[in-house]
């Protein structure tokens, strides 16, 4: 089983959950983490970190996000990995107060 990161983080990139996972399975996008499922080994020290409540276990996954299971995976082969806590995104707390963001993913996942 394996993490995913879900549409909260857009737009905010909050990197508390970088700073604890052990095996730098996170990788950055210009306004999103994901998590790579194939190196993710499920220990469960990221989600309690995520300011937005943005990293579920896959079978805990709600519905609404499934999508998010392709994107990570799509992703982290392409994105660098980051294996540092970093600075959020400047408007991070004004973003992590809004849904419905994944038309804001850069890049969009559905487009082209």
């Amino acid at each position: 089983m394996t993490h995913i990161v879900a549409e909260p983080c857009i737009k905010c990139k909050y990197t508390d959950c970088v700073a604890v996972c052990p095996v730098d399975c996170f990788h950055e996008g210009v306004n999103f983490l994901v998590i790579d499922p194939e190196v993710c080994i499920d220990c469960g020290l990221c989600p309690p970190e995520c300011p937005t409540a943005a990293i579920f276990s896959e079978d805990e996954l709600p519905e609404k996000w499934n999508n998010f299971v392709e994107i990570n995976a799509k992703y982290s082969p392409e994105w660098p990995v980051i294996d540092a806590q970093k600075e959020p995104l400047p408007d991070a707390d004004e973003q992590a107060k809004i849904e419905d963001k994944l038309d804001d993913l850069d890049p969009n996942p559905f487009e082209g």
